[in-house]
């Protein structure tokens, strides 16, 4: 782990653990889903370092992270959360999504489309 410096946005994203290899951190980058100090960045040679703040939409949820240290390697989760303070909202209450979302979770059995099996 490297305290001073700067290195690659899609390599900080892969050693961090955020996205599961360096190639989808680059298409990731490239649709501009990462903020880096809150500017939208679409190059994946972008480079970050402590005290930068990465803003990203992965997983359904809004990430936002601030930079503590840069990697060398992409090790175990416990030394990637070392890299990273975690400074994300709370993720949206199940009682607070819109009707659409909820609707779509919540189906009731058998109000789908009919199946062979369902029809006869």
């Amino acid at each position: 782990m490297s305290t001073a410096g700067k290195e690659r946005l899609d390599k900080f994203l892969f050693y961090a653990r955020a996205i599961k290899s360096r190639t989808l951190a680059q298409k990731t980058i490239e649709t501009g889903v990462v903020r880096v100090n809150g500017e939208r960045t679409t190059a994946s040679d972008h480079k970050v370092g402590p005290g930068d703040v990465l803003t990203m939409s992965l997983h359904e949820r809004i990430l936002v992270w601030r930079i503590v240290a840069t990697g060398t390697r992409r090790g175990p989760a416990a030394e990637a959360a070392l890299l990273y303070d975690d400074i994300s909202p709370p993720p949206i209450a199940r009682e607070q999504r819109s009707a659409f979302d909820v609707a779509i979770a919540e189906r009731d059995p058998g109000s789908g489309r009919p199946t062979k099996s369902s029809a006869a």
